[in-house]
């Protein structure tokens, strides 16, 4: 090949440029206008009967095929299913209608976010799950983040006294769960007392000064452990395999907290959403004394399929492993406007968890983990609106809607949020 003209250099370059962007976007978390989710009037109600019982499985949820022959909600349809109640600590009840401004973004979400891609289902093999009984991962970032219900789900904290968790763990769709009533949150802490020169680091894995997290370490190991060819990044395995004894030693324990309110998306409830309950499996707990650890920023994305390997975090206490938080990461199969489907292994228990994803903060090289949806549990879907049914395991997506309403149920107010 000969000289390359002076004059096609720049456009070389320029090409260069171009595509080294396309592929930092791949990596950066998308910025979005989110629409304004305004209280409109709050009503009190009669208080629940506390008498709904956990549910095993969700089923007759209406699938990607099944949800492409609705009709757009109009916005009277949006501001109902994002209408909400919330249940005291006192046990009293009330009912906040809403209001929604900017709903065209919405529409260009929609539009952006559907993926129409099949795969045949994935042959369940291997258990890919990881337990993280070790204090030094299990109270660190991100995995101090993840909660325990006491309805028996998992929850995430988003805010230094929220917890994100799925609308099922609370209501089943016609009343409120018993034990709703005296609901608590149980966050994981050590066993051993610090000292004084710990304080102000909190349990959430402080800042390392340029140090990788040993969450990230934590993560990491993870992912090679499961192609099975290595042993905890080649170390041997003397270390690896240490004895029950000690690592039951450094098993942490729980701090429960009482929940001081409970906030439900009226779109959960089976009077309301003609079968399109699951698009709003999620729910907000306040604490009446938030833990003093680091939480998880939420973050919405249109497709998690477009993404590096299409994968997705997320950690819970799994019925199966009492006492254990359990990490596990997977690729997801289909996605749609609302939801997302995979098959991460999963065990009951771990519903509720907050699903994560991390990608770089726009015009930095700082890399940040947020919350983009909330594990849902398994679930028999309606494939094709036509009674035909098959299973995944389904996690609820953080929508701009979604996103908005969550937010004004933290602060009180949507319009100082926006997604970045």
């Amino acid at each position: 090949m000969g000289p390359v003209p002076l004059c096609v250099l720049p456009l070389l370059s320029l090409a260069v440029l171009s595509a080294v962007a396309a592929v930092d976007d791949d990596y950066t978390w998308p910025q979005w206008n989110v629409p304004l989710v305004r209280n409109r009037r709050t009503l009190l109600l009669s208080s629940p009967n506390f008498s709904a019982q956990p549910q095993a499985e969700l089923s007759g949820t209406c699938g990607i095929e099944c949800q492409r022959r609705l009709p757009m909600p109009s916005l009277d349809d949006v501001e109902e299913f994002l209408s909400y109640e919330t249940v005291y600590e006192n046990g009293t009840r009330t009912l906040t209608s809403v209001s929604v401004q900017g709903l065209n973004e919405v529409i260009s979400w929609s539009k952006n976010a559907t993926s129409h891609s099949r795969h045949k289902r994935e042959v369940y093999g291997t258990d890919t799950r990881f337990t993280i009984s070790d204090k030094q991962y299990s109270t660190k970032y991100p995995f101090s983040t993840s909660v325990k219900i006491s309805t028996g789900c998992s929850g995430v904290l988003v805010s230094p006294k929220h917890v994100l968790t799925a609308a099922h763990c609370i209501h089943d769709g016609k009343d409120y769960l018993d034990g709703v009533q005296k609901l608590r949150v149980g966050i994981l802490k050590e066993k051993s007392k610090r000292g004084k020169g710990s304080k102000g680091r909190g349990g959430g894995g402080g800042r390392g000064k340029g140090k990788k997290r040993k969450g990230d370490k934590a993560e990491e190991e993870a992912q090679v452990d499961s192609t099975g060819k290595t042993d905890r990044k080649g170390k041997s395995k003397g270390r690896k395999s240490r004895s029950r004894r000690s690592v039951e030693a450094e098993k942490p324990t729980f701090k429960w907290t009482r929940v001081k309110k409970t906030q439900v998306p009226k779109g959960w409830f089976k009077s309301i959403s003609n079968g399109m309950n699951a698009d709003y499996d999620y729910a907000l707990l306040e604490l009446k004394k938030g833990p003093k650890i680091k939480h998880m920023d939420l973050g919405v994305i249109p497709s998690v399929k477009k993404l590096p390997a299409g994968r997705i975090h997320f950690s819970g206490f799994d019925d199966d492993r009492p006492g254990n938080l359990v990490y596990r990461f997977c690729s997801v199969s289909q996605e749609s406007n609302d939801l997302l489907y995979q098959y991460c292994d999963a065990k009951p228990g771990s519903s509720g968890s907050g699903v994560y994803i991390r990608l770089k903060e726009p015009g930095k090289k700082k890399w940040t983990r947020k919350i983009i949806g909330v594990f849902s549990g398994h679930q028999w879907v309606d494939v094709n609106g036509n009674g035909a049914q098959q299973d995944f395991n389904v996690a609820v997506r953080i929508t701009p809607l979604k996103y908005a309403q969550i937010c004004e149920w933290v602060h009180g107010d949507s319009s100082v949020c926006k997604v970045v």
